[in-house]
């Protein structure tokens, strides 16, 4: 079951209509209270988040919702019509799981979606532990140690981490850390990358140093 918080009717029929067509369970709300009510009687495998909502703004409910263990696990895709930089890591600091700004195609966001949900599909996976420095990461748990401090992530920066450590000592460029970790056809901005690095090394503090830019090429593990 998918969730769409979005108060554009005509936005919120269209990806209902979209979805349903490609064999997804969908529900939509208008109102922040009626998505909080429904979410009570049922937990969704994806939301869809508006930013501009009546009642209570799309960030906020994305904060309460990464603050609550019974909802944290949830993936969150955010819909806006802002794309600043500032407003696309606001959303991805907040803990969305991936940012679509409108416009968009519709058969796009069904890419993106599907890509979240692969990624989380595969957290019950094989154990395994990968090392890089200070850096401990734990597949099958989906955690990110710094020494003994755990670092929080989302869906996208862990598997941006992931791939760097499981390439250390190779340089890995734009196309391919995009190709490898969002893994859809559609066209994505190269700034996408650039977005979560930086908000990724903001977590690692400290260590932001472990993942080096390779300028006009790419990025790279220490």
């Amino acid at each position: 079951m998918i969730h769409i918080l979005e108060d554009d009717g005509n936005i919120r029929k269209l990806i209902i209509y979209t979805l349903q067509s490609q064999n997804f369970q969908c529900c939509g709300f208008e109102k922040p209270s009626d998505f909080w009510t429904a979410l009570e009687k049922e937990k969704p495998e994806l939301l869809l988040l508006d930013i501009m909502l009546p009642e209570e703004d799309g960030i906020s409910i994305l904060k309460r919702i990464r603050s609550d263990d019974r909802y944290k696990s949830i993936p969150v895709i955010m819909l806006t019509a802002k794309d600043t930089e500032f407003d696309v890591v606001t959303g991805l600091d907040s803990g969305a799981d991936d940012y679509v700004t409108k416009p968009f195609g519709m058969m796009s966001l069904v890419s993106r979606i599907k890509a979240v949900l692969r990624r989380y599909e595969k957290k019950g996976g094989e154990a395994k532990i990968l090392t890089a420095g200070p850096l401990r990461i734990d597949i099958s748990k989906h955690t990110v140690f710094a020494d003994d401090t755990q670092i929080f992530l989302t869906v996208k920066e862990f598997d941006l981490l992931t791939l760097l450590v499981e390439n250390k000592g190779h340089v890995l460029r734009r196309e391919q850390l995009l190709n490898s970790v969002w893994n859809i056809d559609a066209e994505i901005e190269s700034r996408t990358v650039d977005v979560h690095i930086r908000t990724l090394r903001q977590k690692l503090g400290k260590y932001e140093k472990q993942i080096e830019t390779i300028r006009g090429v790419g990025y790279t593990i220490r």
